[in-house]
């Protein structure tokens, strides 16, 4: 998948790690090997997680992109940016984030689309920072912002560009919980097993139920 995302398969769980060697910046090439990864798992897994290299997630798009002077290579990257986000908010298997770090921006964004978010404590930051670096938030990052967090946290988090750290993302709502390094993988491996429970058919339904008033939301 463009050596961007490695994707392993282990009893019925899909697991795609991305790893750009940086900031994991949610280039073109990273958004179309994700897709790539959801393809695959649609077809063989039961359980999608996504994680991290160490210390991140995800930096957001490619800043030198967003500020260079090509303005194609910008809205191809933005506009497959933001058609993931729909599809990982919809994606009909249950969802999990393995938060290994740093996620900001669009990364705070991919979180929001996450069934279960689980990230590590750790000195890490977790949020949206457009308005701090002179981006205007899409409609579908706020409609995000508005389903996943938390009320209290809203206008800080989209408006006033505040960064988290873990404790503080699971209760502003990017995250569900944060654990120590050492029990990080053992939390997975929970989480992993009680989403294996649940009826799959039902469960693709429901979430469609739920989550697709939000998508309606945005203007076309």
């Amino acid at each position: 998948m463009d050596g961007l995302v490695s994707y392993d398969l282990c009893d019925g769980v899909a697991t795609l790690t991305m790893d750009d060697g940086k900031a994991n910046a949610l280039s073109l090439g990273m958004a179309q090997a994700i897709g790539a990864g959801l393809d695959r798992a649609a077809a063989e897994a039961k359980i999608v997680i996504i994680r991290g290299r160490p210390g991140v997630l995800c930096g957001g798009f490619d800043l030198k992109v967003i500020r260079g002077g090509d303005a194609a290579q910008r809205t191809a990257m933005t506009e497959a940016g933001m058609a993931l986000l729909a599809r990982l908010y919809l994606h009909p298997q249950p969802l999990l984030f393995a938060c290994t770090g740093h996620s900001v921006a669009a990364g705070g964004l991919m979180l929001l689309t996450g069934d279960i978010r689980i990230g590590m404590r750790g000195a890490f930051r977790i949020g949206l920072n457009e308005t701090a670096i002179g981006l205007t938030l899409p409609h579908l990052g706020i409609e995000l912002a508005r389903d996943r967090l938390a009320p209290a946290a809203l206008t800080q988090s989209v408006i006033r560009a505040t960064l988290y750290s873990p404790d503080d993302a699971a209760a502003a709502g990017y995250l569900d919980e944060a654990v120590d390094a050492d029990a990080f993988d053992a939390a997975i491996a929970t989480a992993t097993q009680g989403l294996l429970a649940l009826d799959a058919t039902a469960y693709a339904a429901t979430k469609r139920r739920l989550r697709q008033p939000t998508l309606d939301r945005v203007p076309a």
